[in-house]
């Protein structure tokens, strides 16, 4: 299993646009992406689940995954998008 660390620079944080498109990209991937908060961890799959993080800016959360390459991409979306 892989993961990143990523501290949030939008200055909305994780919002409904780039969540939305989060949560279809993890869709399309083979193994689960997760993306922990705190204590918390919720499926990068559900949109609800990842609002539900509250995620604002200056945040660091961690991404996981199974699969390398899937990892590559979601670095280049948090680093595009977030």
């Amino acid at each position: 299993m892989g993961s990143f660390h990523y501290v949030i620079k939008d200055e909305i944080g994780i919002h409904a646009r780039p969540a939305g498109m989060l949560a279809k990209m993890a869709k399309g991937f083979d193994s689960a992406v997760t993306i922990t908060k705190g204590e918390k961890t919720v499926d990068a799959s559900k949109l609800m689940a990842v609002m539900g993080l509250g995620v604002k800016k200056g945040d660091e959360i961690v991404i996981s995954t199974d699969n390398t390459e899937d990892l590559e991409i979601l670095k280049k979306f948090f680093e595009e998008n977030l």
